[in-house]
């Protein structure tokens, strides 16, 4: 059976993104690459059967300052699952559309998450984000498990995981330190 998985990097303060230069201090972990630990959990995330992405982040990783030649998801991995993209509207163009697999949702997370998972065959489905995607897929019940990543930051403001997903009761799965990370995962309980 196919697990949903919500996968996002967050401050220690409980934000996905911040001012300025704070996406990228976040996840410094992904893109230095040099613990064992965070080359695990890189491979673990790379080998996901479909993933779903909000249009912000799609936007972010089409960009010409996006994934590039051998970095892509999964970071160095670079593996190219099918991409499944929430959007009111779909982009004229895709910059990456030779290279990946992009289907663009406009009838919602659920629906997306919905296409992924079909299109997952026995692999996992990563919801990697934004935050709002996210969090608006643990509020509708559509999350199995959570993997975070903790970056050693506090960004004082930004994008919070979150905010208006209401109470879920978490049990912990997994948890592995890195130098740049602590990686936690939470099954989801029902």
């Amino acid at each position: 059976m196919t697990t949903v998985i919500g996968d996002i990097t967050l401050s220690l303060d409980g934000f996905v993104s911040g001012a300025g230069d704070g996406v990228e201090r976040l996840h410094s972990w992904v893109l230095a690459s040099d613990d064992p630990v965070d080359r695990e959990v890189l491979v673990e995330v790379g080998a996901a059967g479909a993933v779903v992405m909000g249009r912000t982040t799609f936007d972010a990783v089409d960009s010409p300052e996006g994934w590039a030649p051998g970095l892509g998801y999964g970071a160095r991995q670079d593996t190219r699952p099918p991409f499944f993209v929430v959007t009111s509207s779909p982009p004229e163009r895709v910059r990456l559309a030779d290279t990946h697999d992009f289907t663009f949702v406009t009838d919602g997370p659920a629906a997306a998450v919905s296409a992924a998972v079909a299109a997952a065959g026995p692999g996992d489905v990563h919801v990697m984000g934004g935050g709002a995607l996210v969090g608006s897929c643990l509020a509708a019940g559509l999350l199995d498990r959570l993997s975070l990543h903790m970056a050693p930051e506090v960004l004082g403001a930004g994008t919070p995981l979150f905010e208006g997903v209401g109470g879920h009761r978490l049990e912990r799965r997994d948890v592995r330190a890195s130098a740049h990370a602590v990686h936690v995962v939470y099954d989801v309980v029902r």
